[in-house]
């Protein structure tokens, strides 16, 4: 790589050259003959798949029935492109109304496409058992896909006459997207007045781990003061959605208001109510015992709640440069295994990654996988402290995942949520585990374990907490409507059990419920994040006590993308999430390293 900035990075000072993403591998631009022609291509093909399939499903023979999955399935790559690209685009600036405009008018006409697909999966599910299964077995070409039809079929109880499901599939862009696209255009354009500057939420937020704790506590009063002024906007947005969920899920039969994201993720109630009761047992060994030892390291009897994430007195507060955090991260993937820091060198080389923070630009950090056609892209917001470097490793193991998965095709790469998580928090312990192994100083050594535990308790006890404040707004929503205030008492009572008596509920804090997008994009996505940290808790362990032949069998793994569930995949590790033990087992871990923190 040339030494000169190229025209996806930036130059941003004490970090570096921040790379951005380039999407051309998708399309040219948003008004691009190939984009038009993409589109035009998607409608065509599915008119004449439409022709040739609809309606006939139940007469085909197993041969044709396997030729017509794989049209199918060509057909979802291409839209998949189509969607993925404008997704992208409005991710890197949700703040220009132009790019809106594009994103939406994308999202609309795809749906539109598509709505004459809706016939095949319904059609498939309708088919009795004993005659899908005899035409599976006359051809093996059918075959193939029969992991995806095991989890379609898993809908059957729940899928709706022909005529509701065109309608709900045609409605989304004008209901639940169009309530989501409100949520995010209105958190890009928010600014956070601090010291003179209006700043981005990621900004903001990013002050509330400043070493300075008065300008942790001015980030705090601006964050405040922003959610409190848009605090109602939120609650409208949070009660329509949930009430939105709990109609369509009335119509489909779900008992709870977590049943559909169990069964997209392919596990059971017990297991993750089993996850939920271990974590919540171990909140005063875990994040209760910690604020309270980092309490004292500060002098205080409790902290406040925006000195939860301040450094450690004696920490490090240097900005680490993009390309040591990219050499670290790489070398730690390659210490494990070179192939896995060979996929994920790509990622660099090949501009598919966009690490800058911008005005408009989507808050947080993501791995979107896009198409297995194509690649994944990641999306950083990128400020050069230690958790940043955590967050690279974190989306990395995401993209390798993916890579790794996309042979599988269009229909089965995408994980389970409960095991995509696997491979990202996977990617963080190899890193943070070389930088332990590196730091000789005791002092240093005692911030890298800090700032390890205080990651996986925002990844197993607040994600936990998360999950607890969604199921009970989603069931007090089926009752009546939820005022700002009722949500923010909730928030308060969650965040009180789950956080300790040494961190202190500062007036303000009952609007912080209304930043968390994942209640916003995604119900109930949040315990996935404490599934898979316990999940590799577990996973390490046995790396660390295994002979030659691990890396393998990981990399088998995460190459199933969706064909295996959770008891098929841990299986050759000895591992079963179904096992209430299981879940002590990765507790335990942190637990471990606070019991390191007491004892220096």
């Amino acid at each position: 790589m040339s030494e000169a900035i190229r025209k996806d990075e930036l130059d941003t000072g004490t970090l570096g050259v921040l790379p951005e993403w380039d999407l051309t591998d998708l399309f040219p631009g948003t008004d691009s003959p190939e984009l038009a022609a993409a589109f035009d291509e998607a409608e065509a093909a599915v008119k004449a798949f439409a022709a040739d399939y609809e309606g006939k499903l139940a007469d085909l023979p197993g041969a044709t029935l396997g030729e017509a999955m794989a049209r199918y399935e060509r057909i979802q790559d291409l839209m998949g492109r189509i969607g993925s690209y404008a997704g992208l685009v409005y991710a890197g600036n949700m703040a220009d109304p132009k790019i809106a405009q594009f994103s939406q008018s994308t999202q609309e006409r795809l749906t539109d496409i598509s709505s004459a697909l809706l016939f095949f999966t319904l059609e498939l599910n309708k088919l009795d058992d004993a005659v899908l299964e005899a035409k599976l077995a006359e051809a093996p070409g059918f075959a193939h896909y029969r992991p995806w039809l095991r989890d379609l079929r898993a809908y059957r109880p729940h899928q709706l006459s022909d005529e509701i499901e065109k309608l709900l599939h045609e409605k989304y862009v004008a209901g639940r997207a169009a309530w989501t696209r409100l949520f995010d255009e209105t958190f890009a354009g928010l600014r956070f007045p601090i010291d003179g500057k209006d700043l981005t939420s990621a900004e903001a937020l990013h002050l509330l781990s400043d070493r300075d704790p008065k300008v942790r506590e001015k980030a705090a009063t601006a964050l405040t003061g922003v959610f409190q002024k848009n605090i109602r906007l939120f609650a409208l947005i949070t009660n329509t959605l949930a009430k939105d969920k709990e109609i369509e899920d009335r119509w489909r039969h779900y008992p709870q208001p977590a049943s559909a994201r169990h069964l997209s993720n392919a596990v059971e109630a017990e297991v993750v109510d089993a996850l939920v009761a271990a974590v919540r047992d171990a909140y005063p060994k875990l994040s209760h015992r910690y604020y309270a030892l980092k309490a004292k390291w500060f002098g205080m009897d409790a902290l406040n709640f925006w000195d939860r994430n301040a450094p450690l007195p004696s920490g490090d507060d240097r900005d680490i440069p993009w390309n040591e955090a990219r050499d670290t991260v790489l070398g730690a993937y390659g210490d494990f295994s070179p192939e896995m820091a060979a996929i994920g060198r790509r990622f660099f080389d090949a501009a598919w990654i966009d690490a800058p923070v911008r005005p408009g630009k989507s808050p947080g950090a993501f791995a979107h996988p896009t198409v297995p056609s194509a690649h994944p892209y990641l999306l950083l917001n990128y400020q050069g402290k230690t958790r940043d470097v955590m967050t690279l490793a974190h989306e990395l193991g995401h993209g390798v995942h993916q890579i790794l998965a996309a042979d599988q095709g269009t229909l089965m790469a995408d994980t389970p949520l409960t095991l995509a998580e696997t491979a990202s928090v996977f990617g963080e312990m190899l890193t943070f585990q070389a930088l332990l192994r590196k730091e000789t100083d005791p002092a240093r050594r005692k911030i890298l374990l800090a700032t390890k535990v205080e990651d996986m308790i925002n990844t197993v006890v607040r994600q936990t907490a998360f999950y607890q404040f969604e199921c009970r707004v989603h069931d007090e929503r089926r009752k009546s409507e939820l005022t700002a205030e009722r949500l923010g008492e909730i928030w308060l009572e969650i965040q009180s059990e789950s956080l300790g008596p040494a961190i202190t509920m500062n007036a303000g804090y009952e609007a912080y419920w209304c930043y968390i997008p994942h209640f916003i994009h995604s119900p109930f996505y949040v315990y996935a994040y404490a599934f898979g940290d316990c999940l590799v808790n577990s996973l390490y362990a046995v790396y660390e006590g295994a002979e030659a032949g691990f890396q393998q069998k990981y990399f088998e793994m995460l190459k199933a993308g969706g064909t295996l569930r959770h008891k098929e995949l841990l299986a050759p590790f000895g591992l079963d999430a179904s096992d209430p033990a299981f879940w002590s087992k990765g507790l335990n871990v942190v637990s471990g390293f606070i019991d390191q923190l007491e004892a220096m």
